[in-house]
């Protein structure tokens, strides 16, 4: 053990009676693709992914279409290795076109539809992408436009590299398209092993610019399974799913764990609180995964006693206030479950699925995740299969994130555990506001603050809010002209 970590691990308070685990179990199928292709062969004719056009895909039109668009992909000369953009509103299309990038063994990296010009500017300088899946020609024209502006070479690696194929071309699909299916058997899909990296998934410190985690097909297979044995999570269950996709909790819990066990989704492009509870009733749900701002709506809402049918409700991305939490269950009788986790070790802490979910904590390391605490402000470390390898493109970042040596990544959160091992988030190490499950880093919006002609110097700040979670503050001085 490196430095003055302090270990603790409670895999058993998430494991069904009796059952045997090892951390092996969790990356044995090597990538998210095989398992997909395992889980979701059997049986075909399954229901799958519902979105807003009103129709169900079923498992097997799902493995045939992305099969489809990622020979389109191959044929267009992107290599495993290549990195893509992933940009759109939350459809069945964009997640088929996810998988199917990952199934060619591409680098996806999901980028939020509401980046302003400069923020998709600097993921294009860092990622150097070979190609983007959007459902917005602005977006399209505006990638296009800064790739050309670059003029840097398109990275090439993998399976085929020295082949005679177009390099630095930069490749759009639109996710509305029909493609056709070609390159026949010879294309080589669902190849990656848990080292290769699957994402590079955009997150922030105190200072600078947006850092890309780069995480590997390992990691996501990881943490899904590792959720999928915590949460009883099977083929029979049923998600109502209103998170951005271009958000982790959304592509890499709410889609990942679930085509990890070929259950149900229902894809809400927004969340309207009353749209989520008519949903619920309308699909017999049995799963609803959200940020605490949405909880908070949802109390406001006349239909909340739908949520009764629900065997499960998740809360994570900032801290869900205690106040909702026994609201929620004084009215409803469901306990909430709350959660923790990083863009760079995705989910590492959770409340129990049988047992206590007790409010104002995260609950108890799950399944594979080592959680440790060091030095006098018990800041959060954690380890296991989920972890990240680095940031892409800086050295520096990557070695602050690991100060105990490889495998153990800083949080910057600061925690403690009580007698009974219940895990509870107390600060942040890092200056970073959280209001409605989103990281807002006071630097940058100071420095667009200070961008304006009336403002000659700025401070931001978070405070409290039980509808946010937290509020961004600013505190500005006015220019004297």
């Amino acid at each position: 053990m490196a430095g003055d970590l302090r270990p603790i691990s409670s895999w058993q308070a998430h494991l069904p009676e009796g059952e045997h685990f090892s951390p092996d179990n969790l990356i044995c199928e090597e990538s998210l693709p095989r398992l997909w292709v395992k889980v979701l062969s059997t049986d075909p004719d399954q229901r799958l992914i519902y979105d807003s056009s009103g129709k169900w895909m079923l498992r097997g039109e799902f493995l045939e279409e992305s099969g489809s668009v990622a020979r389109a992909m191959y044929a267009s000369g992107l290599r495993a290795g290549e990195r893509v953009i992933l940009s759109g509103a939350a459809s069945t299309r964009l997640v088929v076109y996810y998988a199917a990038a990952l199934r060619l063994g591409l680098v996806v990296v999901p980028m939020n539809p509401g980046f302003t010009e400069s923020e998709v500017f600097h993921v294009v300088r860092d990622v150097k992408p070979s190609g983007a899946i959007v459902d917005s020609a602005a977006l399209a024209g505006l990638l296009a436009e800064i790739v050309k502006q670059q003029e840097f070479s398109v990275p090439f690696s993998g399976p085929g590299a020295g082949l005679p194929l177009p390099h630095g071309v930069f490749r759009i699909f639109f996710v509305d398209d029909e493609v056709e299916a070609s390159g026949g058997s010879e294309v080589p899909m669902d190849a990656a092993w848990r080292d290769a990296p699957a994402l590079i998934a955009y997150t922030s410190g105190t200072t600078g610019r947006p850092k890309g985690a780069i995480l590997s097909h390992g990691n996501l297979l990881a943490s899904a399974r590792s959720l999928n044995i915590a949460w009883r999570w099977t083929e029979s269950d049923r998600l109502i799913l209103a998170l951005p996709l271009f958000h982790m909790h959304g592509l890499g819990v709410g889609i990942n764990g679930s085509l990890c066990v070929g259950s149900s989704v229902i894809l809400l492009e927004k969340f309207e609180a009353d749209r989520v509870l008519t949903a619920i009733r309308e699909f017999s749900a049995s799963l609803f995964f959200g940020v605490p701002t949405m909880y908070q709506r949802l109390l406001e809402a006349e239909k909340l006693d739908e949520v009764r049918s629900l065997r499960l409700l998740v809360s994570g991305s900032a801290p869900l206030p205690e106040k909702v939490q026994r609201e929620i269950a004084h009215r409803t009788g469901a306990a909430v479950l709350e959660r923790y986790g990083t863009t760079e070790s995705l989910i590492d802490i959770s409340n129990p699925y049988v047992g206590e979910r007790q409010a104002g904590c995260v609950g108890f390391p799950l399944p594979g995740v080592e959680v440790a605490f060091s030095g006098s402000k018990n800041e959060i470390f954690i380890g296991g299969p989920t972890v990240f390898s680095g940031y892409l493109n800086d050295s520096v970042a990557t070695a602050a994130a690991f100060p105990m040596g490889a495998g153990w990544f800083a949080t910057g959160d600061v925690g403690s555990v009580d007698a009974r091992g219940y895990v509870s988030i107390i600060g942040r190490l890092k200056d970073v506001i959280i209001t409605g499950g989103y990281n807002v880093y006071p630097k940058e919006v100071e420095d667009a603050l200070r961008s304006h002609f009336a403002v000659t110097d700025v401070a931001v700040a978070g405070v409290q809010s039980e509808t946010w979670g937290e509020e961004v503050v600013a505190f500005v001085v006015k220019s004297a002209d």
